[in-house]
Formats: structure tokens, C-alpha cells, sequence
């Protein structure tokens, strides 16, 4: 876990020191989960260019420190942001003049940060819709309404006027904006059918992390369904309310059952295969700005999710 009191991105050095549950993992993976707001691409340039150290001697990406081992790095400060146009290839759902909705895939960072310059959701927004984005956002979230994480799959809305944007950014305020997920989580649940009803704020522990709090915290409901289950995974689907920052995978977790190959909220020892927590953004639900129409757009599971399905020998119920 990175020291308290770091400040990622103005030049400071981050100093992660070892616990027994990641000794002997790979460097790479260690930092990524220490400090979740920097890309594994992004760490393995900082290794490949010798600007990790380990006990202050630089190491290779596929370094495994032991127990105790203290890792150092300086994270370059960021340059300034911005969004250019790039030709990456979408899944687009729908679109008309003032939305659209993109099947996005899992690894996609949704718009460029400090670690993720470019290659980004917004980066290919730009390009094609020729830069007809909602502006609310700024220039570095073009037309984004809401966001799913990096390693999250499925649907997300974008909107193409400001006029869209308010709008929806409104149903979501008012909950009528419909977003169902699909999961694989650790275990069995006592019930097949749940509420969970816990504020979120952020970790006072880990600042890249959020957790369920009095302090400082926000409203966060959200609503499960268990599909199918085995001894030790279940299959769920699950509806938001709210859409606090990573709101499933920190309910969950909350309830002793984080989603499947979480590298931040779930088990130490999990799966790692998954290289990214096993969650899918299926459905979404909205009026349609300008026409009042109500649309339903779905989302078929990915591959990975439905081989993992496969593996743990829970049944692909459809959405």
C-alpha cells in the first residue's frame, strides 16, 4: 500500500511496502494494486526505463519482491491533459443527433488521466462524431453522462449536445435512468434476493479507494438478484439507484462477497486470471431527450465473462 500523505502525479516519490499476501506476485501487479489510478502499461514503461527500484536497486517488470521489500518510483508529473481525435474502432448500440450509447469494452479507459494519455473512450468519441460532443464536462470529458471503470465491460451513454446532457444527467439525479449489471462474486448469499443500503465516501486510509462510511459519504443503493450459484460463486445481476464511484464493487466487498478477480476490493488471493474484476454493465434504460421515447438497449455478456462462467459451472442466464 502506498505511504500516506503521497501525492501521485507532482513528482513525488511513492513508497509501496510489501505485505506477505503480495510477496512473490509481480512487481507490476503490486504497484497497479497499490496505486489502482496507474495503468499496468503505464508501470511497465516506468520499469522498462529503470525508474522502479527495489530496496534501491531498479528491477524488471517481471520482478517478484519478497515480504518487506519497500518499492520506490517517481510518477512524472502530468502534462497537460487533452483529448485529441483518435481512429479506434467502436461498438456502437444506438445513435441518433444527440446521444449516443458505446459498448465498451473491458481494459478502455473512459477519458485521459495522468498514466493514460491517450487511446481512451474519449479519445475515439472525438473522432467519430467529429467533435460534436456535449462540453459540460470540459475538454478532457467530452459528452461523458457517467462512467464505468477501466476493467468494467458494457454500456455507457454519451451525449452529443448540452441539451442531451442535461437531460440525462437528470434522470439519473432522479433515478429513472435504468443501469442493470451482471457479476460474478465470491460465495453464496444468504438471500436470493437483496437490498444493500450503505453510504460511500472516500477511504481515509487510501485515497484512490472508496469505502462504506458515515463520514463524508453519499447515498448509495443498490439492488441484487442471484441467478444461479455454486459453493463458492454466484451469479448475480444487480441495479443501481445510485451511481456512486466504484458502488458494486464496494457493496459488495462491504457484505463479506466482492465481485470475482476485484484487485483492489476483493480477496488477496483471488483471481487473478481475471486480470480485472468480472462486471458487466448490460442494460440501460432512458427518455429520450427530444422525442420522450422510452429506449432499452442491451448488451450481450463478453467472452471473458462467459468463460469464467464456465469454469466456476454457473449457467449463462441471458439478458
Amino acid at each position: 500500500m502506498a505511504d500516506d500523505g503521497i501525492v501521485i502525479g507532482i513528482e513525488e516519490p511513492v513508497r509501496i511496502v510489501v505485505s506477505a499476501e503480495d510477496s512473490g506476485q509481480r512487481i507490476d501487479k503490486i504497484i497497479v494494486s497499490s496505486v489502482p489510478s496507474l495503468s499496468r502499461s503505464f508501470v511497465q514503461s516506468l520499469l522498462q526505463s529503470s525508474s522502479v527500484f527495489v530496496n534501491g536497486k531498479a528491477v524488471a517488470k517481471n520482478y517478484k519482491p519478497a515480504e518487506n521489500s519497500v518499492i520506490q518510483f517517481i510518477v512524472p508529473a502530468p502534462r497537460e491533459l487533452e483529448a485529441t481525435p483518435q481512429n479506434i474502432p467502436l461498438d456502437i448500440r444506438y445513435e441518433d443527433d444527440d446521444l449516443l450509447v458505446v459498448n465498451k469494452p473491458r481494459g478502455m479507459v473512459v477519458h485521459p488521466a495522468a498514466g493514460n494519455y491517450d487511446g481512451t473512450l474519449v479519445n475515439a468519441l472525438l473522432y467519430h462524431c467529429s467533435g460534436v460532443l456535449s462540453g459540460i464536462n470540459g475538454v478532457i470529458r467530452p459528452g461523458i453522462v457517467h462512467r464505468i471503470d477501466k476493467d468494467t465491460s458494457g454500456l455507457l451513454l454519451v451525449a452529443k449536445n448540452d441539451f442531451a446532457h442535461i437531460s440525462l444527467a437528470e434522470q439519473i439525479k432522479e433515478h429513472s435512468l435504468d443501469r442493470e449489471y451482471r457479476a460474478v462474486i465470491h460465495g453464496r448469499l444468504k438471500e436470493t434476493h437483496g437490498v444493500i443500503d450503505a453510504p460511500i465516501g472516500r477511504s481515509t486510509k487510501n485515497r484512490k479507494m472508496m469505502c462504506v462510511t458515515d463520514r463524508y459519504s453519499r447515498s448509495a443503493v443498490t439492488h441484487y438478484e442471484v441467478l444461479d450459484e455454486t459453493s463458492d460463486f454466484s451469479y448475480i445481476k444487480l441495479k443501481l439507484e445510485t451511481g456512486r464511484t466504484h458502488q458494486i464493487r464496494v457493496h459488495m466487498a462491504y457484505i463479506g462477497h466482492p465481485v470475482a478477480g476485484d484487485p483492489v476490493y476483493g480477496p488477496s488471493n483471488g483471481v487473478s486470471s481475471l486480470n480485472g474484476q468480472c462486471l458487466h454493465a448490460g442494460l440501460l434504460g432512458f427518455t429520450h431527450p427530444s422525442s420522450g421515447e422510452r429506449i432499452v438497449v442491451k448488451s450481450e455478456l463478453p467472452d471473458y465473462f462467459t468463460a469464467f462462467l464456465k469454469k466456476c459451472g454457473l449457467n449463462n442466464v441471458e439478458i
